[in-house]
């Protein structure tokens, strides 16, 4: 295939950049929506017996109410037979992903003010959360690591995974990695019906605090459609990567990278390269081409390099990272010299890989960093998964009689500005009843 090379002033370019923009409004298809609203319903009414339909209709799979759940015994069993290497791999994985997180950990405080008032606020792990690992085209170990290990990091007590079973039988290295990870309950069911029972709860599923992970059109459909009964972390899309590059970067390198995004398999993955040397924009795109003709993958990247792909000609480095920050990727690698340099002009994209050496599969699996990131443009304001998002704070105040008497003509003040007779006389009534009784 011919990779497309735009030029940043081009009409083209325009028409290209709309599109990218348009896809954050087209992510919730109201058929999408109207078919997860009845799965969710029916979840509700039916409990076990709908994840059991469910299952069976859109993974193939026969399940018993008993095999719903998979028992601790045979996560310890999957994680017995993977070879030994694999296991290693995933181990360094969770070591490093749990470094990281522990260091994003916010702590409770207190202080006291001028006025003797002390404040403060208590900050606690979430009991209850559910993690979903999406199927599709393979085994996900690294997602169910980068899900659970944060969450337990946090101090979560409960971490529930869900994750659709397969027709051709476990997957041994998401049970290994769910025993590594922490996982408390794991369970055979995927799907918008999977977040339903993780939000409301069946007979065999109790109801969860919080849902987080990825997943497809109707899993994402249905984190939005809960949130409220419980809450959600981000709505996680297709993945994108984004390369910046200048006359120093290795095509062959940018073109591998670009691909190793694209190859994902929802066909709306999105993959970008912007540059200020014409040369090295034909240089990646015959490096594409050729990286295609042995890759496993290839038609299921070229469809996604055509309906999402390109290669940009910009003026200079300043205009690629104003299109960047507009676009908001969830990778945005930089491929220049002195790249550490041009990190302070980045507003807006879900990890940043600074330098040729950093590639965002490295982010994918044990840098350490989560690869559940912001999409869709959403990079602009939300932030990667975390082991803070599965904290919560409660505020602490405690009044002083000094603070009570200084601030309680204000609070009044400014309750009845607001209309609020109540409020005002509710603190009124503490500086009245010391003036009673001093009188």
């Amino acid at each position: 295939m011919k990779a497309r090379i735009l030029k940043s002033g081009s009409a083209e370019f325009r028409r290209f950049m709309k599109m990218m923009i348009a896809r954050r409004d087209s992510e919730s298809a109201s058929r999408v929506d109207a078919t997860v609203s009845r799965i969710i319903a029916e979840v509700r009414r039916r409990g076990d017996a709908a994840l059991i339909d469910y299952t069976r209709k859109f993974d193939g799979v026969k399940l018993s109410k008993r095999r719903l759940r998979v028992a601790d015994s045979e996560l310890k069993a999957a994680l017995r037979r993977i070879p030994t290497s694999d296991r290693r791999a995933l181990e360094l994985a969770a070591s490093r992903i749990a470094e990281f997180h522990r260091r994003t950990l916010d702590g409770s405080f207190s202080y006291t003010d001028s006025l003797g008032m002390r404040l403060g606020q208590l900050v606690r792990p979430l009991k209850r959360v559910g993690i979903y690992v999406p199927g599709g085209l393979g085994a996900y170990p690294s997602s169910v690591l980068m899900n659970a290990i944060p969450a337990r990091v946090a101090g979560v007590e409960e971490i529930v995974m869900v994750s659709p079973p397969s027709r051709e039988g476990e997957r041994d290295a998401v049970m290994a990695a769910a025993s590594i990870g922490g996982v408390t309950e794991y369970y055979r069911v995927g799907g918008a019906h999977a977040v339903a029972a993780l939000a409301y709860g069946t007979d065999t599923i109790r109801p969860v605090d919080k849902i987080v992970g990825p997943g497809n059109a109707y899993v994402q459909a249905a984190k939005r459609m809960v949130y409220g009964v419980a809450d959600i972390d981000k709505m996680a899309g297709p993945s994108e990567v984004m390369v910046i590059a200048d006359s120093s970067a290795r095509a062959q390198w940018v073109a591998a990278d670009l691909i190793a995004q694209a190859e994902h398999g929802s066909g709306d993955e999105s993959a970008i390269m912007l540059t200020p040397s014409s040369a090295l924009a034909e240089s990646v795109a015959k490096a594409l081409d050729a990286a295609l003709a042995t890759l496993p993958r290839a038609a299921a990247v070229e469809r996604v390099l055509a309906k999402r792909g390109a290669i940009v000609i910009v003026r200079n480095l300043a205009e690629a990272f104003e299109i960047a920050n507009e676009l908001g990727p969830e990778h945005l690698e930089l491929e220049i010299r002195d790249a550490r340099r041009w990190l302070k002009h980045v507003r807006a994209a879900g990890a940043v890989f600074i330098g040729g050496l950093s590639p965002a599969p490295l982010g994918d699996y044990l840098a350490g960093p989560n690869h559940v990131l912001p999409t869709g443009g959403s990079a602009r304001f939300a932030s990667p998964l975390g082991a803070y998002d599965f904290l919560k704070r409660t505020s602490i105040i405690e009044a002083s009689r000094r603070a009570v008497e200084s601030l309680a003509p204000s609070v009044a003040h400014l309750a009845r500005m607001e209309g609020f007779e109540g409020h005002a006389r509710a603190m009124e009534l503490r500086i009245a009843g010391r003036a009673a009784v001093e009188a």
